[in-house]
């Protein structure tokens, strides 16, 4: 089947009445009142628990994202009622030609979780809590970590990690890797998982863990949608403090931050560790950002946590834990409505190259261009287990992450902010660096078996294995 449905019929099932056929003569949906009689061509669709949907307001939500700078618009959005769903419309998209696509809250920015011409799943409909035990949580794909960790916190219990926004999805996070302040202890989101169910390429339901399938497992997590659509998980849970110490710590220029970071880093002193590069006048602030969880009456020893960190200046404030991890969500929620184009980079520095690496990005980078926030800080290359998270060789490794707004949008300004991704990109490969695939950056198809490296052709073979009709996830462009 044509993956456009522009030049077959299409027809909607029971659980979609509204919508039964595609007309391809241009006519375009035709409704149940519409239609008289089955058209000449039809390709049914099963019977679904949830709906088929076609309306303009929800075709053009699947045709963007936060960064809305990609736009590639499905025929059709399925919002399933369950997972039956879910494998019920893999495998009709594998018989007759379709892509597919799960978009969770769609939070990235270059149209990772958009599928031209084909359906997007909407993950927000398969969205429940099922379970919450002492080490762990069941949920469904579309579940926002800021409903689990609210759920989770009143039982005294936390995820080990936390991204700093905590509306994102899930299935979302756990398909790309999910990085925050406590990767310094836990490593990502994807390491801190215990099961999985997906549904395959091929669509199959399958359950997978460490000792079910564990290749299956350990592809899925961080591998990008490409394998399978992940539609329920149990996450790890620790103990939860009731309290976070939040230590701002300023310093004159990059390199006396990044060494306080690894001193910070070395003996794992703090819950979590983070740092800005925050535009000042005449040029950056520099700020290491460490967090200490506890339960008064027991309180930090402040003396210990700053010892040999040196800063210029410091300030430290006491907030409730989940005010902490909650801390920007309103704003991000804010800006949405703004529709700001939003030409994100992420990309990982073996540490040794660091200093200079980020110095000559600030060296070109004005307030403007920055437009948003700024992101520095190390994590242990050890604790990054999965084997399609793509990090440099290097004990640790710096997160930079560029999180532009453009303001007011500006299109000419986009398309120069997309192509100095695109060098800094070269020049952090050159220095044995990649990036994060949650951002902006025009790669190809080399690009990616570049970034992949001597892993390539075991992803290539997940691929064939899992997903041998090239159904899943064509957003991130990996494959010709």
């Amino acid at each position: 089947m044509d993956s456009r449905l522009g030049r077959r019929t299409f027809l909607a099932g029971s659980a979609a009445a509204a919508v039964v056929a595609f007309d391809p003569a241009g006519l375009g949906w035709v409704t149940e009142a519409d239609a008289s009689a089955t058209q000449p061509g039809a390709v049914g669709v099963p019977h679904l628990d949830g709906e088929l949907v076609v309306d303009e307001e929800s075709l053009a939500e699947a045709a963007d994202d936060y960064g809305h700078l990609v736009h590639r618009r499905p025929v059709a959005v399925l919002r399933p009622g369950s997972v039956r769903d879910v494998v019920r419309m893999v495998q009709y998209a594998g018989e007759h030609g379709l892509k597919v696509a799960m978009r969770g809250q769609g939070h990235s920015t270059f149209g990772q979780a958009q599928a031209g011409g084909g359906v997007v799943i909407d993950s927000r409909t398969l969205a429940t809590i099922h379970r919450i035990d002492q080490d762990r949580a069941v949920v469904d794909a579309g579940v926002q970590w800021l409903d689990l960790v609210r759920a989770t916190v009143a039982e005294g219990l936390t995820p080990p990690v936390n991204t700093d926004y905590l509306g994102l999805s899930v299935g979302g996070t756990l398909s790309v890797g999910g990085i925050g302040g406590a990767s310094s202890h836990h490593g990502m989101q994807v390491d801190n998982v215990l099961e999985l169910e997906v549904v395959t390429g091929s669509g199959r339901h399958l359950r997978c863990s460490p000792t079910v399938r564990p290749a299956l497992f350990r592809s899925v997590l961080g591998g990008l949608g490409q394998f399978a659509i992940i539609v329920r998980a149990a996450v790890r849970l620790v103990p939860a403090e009731s309290t976070a110490r939040v230590y701002n710590l300023y310093y004159p220029d990059l390199a006396s931050m990044t060494a306080a970071q690894r001193t910070a880093l070395a003996d794992r002193r703090f819950s979590y560790l983070e740092g800005q590069l925050i535009p000042a006048e005449g040029g950056w602030r520099y700020m290491l950002e460490g967090v200490e969880y506890h339960t008064p009456p027991e309180v930090p020893d402040d003396a210990a946590l700053l010892a040999g960190l040196d800063p210029a200046s410091t300030e430290i404030v006491d907030m409730p834990y989940f005010d902490w991890l909650n801390r920007i969500y309103a704003l991000v929620e804010d800006l949405k409505p703004l529709r700001l184009p939003g030409p994100w980079i992420n990309v990982f520095v073996p540490d040794a190259a660091t200093d200079a690496y980020v110095a000559d990005v600030l060296a070109d980078l004005t307030p403007a261009d920055a437009g948003g926030v700024v992101l520095l800080y190390p994590v242990p290359r050890e604790l990054l287990t999965l084997p399609f998270v793509t990090v440099p060789d290097s004990e640790v490794i710096f997160l930079l992450a560029i999180l532009r707004a453009v303001d007011p949008p500006n299109e000419a300004d986009v398309q120069r902010l997309l192509g100095v991704n695109r060098d800094l990109y070269d020049q952090v490969r050159a220095v044995g660096g990649t990036h994060y695939p949650v951002g902006a950056i025009p790669l190809t198809p080399a690009d990616w078996r570049a970034h992949y490296g001597d892993r390539y052709p075991r992803f290539a073979l997940a691929k064939a294995t899992y997903d041998p009709r090239h159904v899943l996830a064509p957003g991130q462009g990996i494959f010709e």
